[in-house]
């Protein structure tokens, strides 16, 4: 009775969980070398999108919103009309647009005069934005700064590396007070 309730409770597992085998072993470290390696190519990837879509984005502030198709508008959140923009899109669409780092405060103040639809959906619609603001900075969309009052802001990242902050990533870099 006790051998089939060990092996039914899964406790029996455990002594295969910390099973030294070295083949064993290697599968776990191989896979979890390639789940890094697709962690750093995932985030490369954000980044260099993120580079495209600022430039398209400021293409289009120049020139207008005419020289991109519908489906270009619509891949750099700029379509107008229909549905309206999801809330991390907005959230993206004004870091990419801001000339400088925003406090979330700042973000959710732009998104309330650009598109206020978005935020009437949050109870909380400032801390919906900082979760979504660091969501960008995991993703390598986006980095965190501190500014000298030592409050956070957020900051597109458009090329990391011609972004003047080094292989810190931003992180923790003074900033004056705005």
């Amino acid at each position: 009775m006790e051998n089939g309730r060990s092996g039914s409770n899964g406790s029996g597992n455990r002594n295969l969980l910390g099973n030294a085998d070295p083949h064993v072993q290697e599968v776990v470290r191989a896979a979890h070398e390639e789940l890094r390696q697709l962690m750093r190519q995932r985030a490369e990837v954000m980044k260099r999108i993120g580079t495209v879509k600022q430039t398209i984005v400021g293409l289009a502030n120049l020139f207008g919103d005419g020289v991109l198709s519908e489906e270009l508008l619509e891949l750099v959140d700029r379509k107008s009309g229909g549905r309206q923009p999801g809330f991390t899109k907005a959230c993206r669409m004004v870091l990419m647009e801001a000339e400088r780092p925003l406090a979330a405060r700042e973000v959710c103040e732009q998104i309330q005069q650009r598109i206020p639809p978005v935020l009437l959906r949050h109870k909380d619609p400032l801390a919906s934005v900082t979760t979504v603001l660091n969501r960008l900075v995991e993703y390598g969309e986006a980095r965190t700064v501190v500014r000298e009052n030592g409050r956070r802001a957020w900051q597109w990242v458009s090329d990391p590396a011609n972004s003047g902050f080094g292989s810190a990533g931003g992180r923790g870099v003074s900033l004056p007070k705005l």
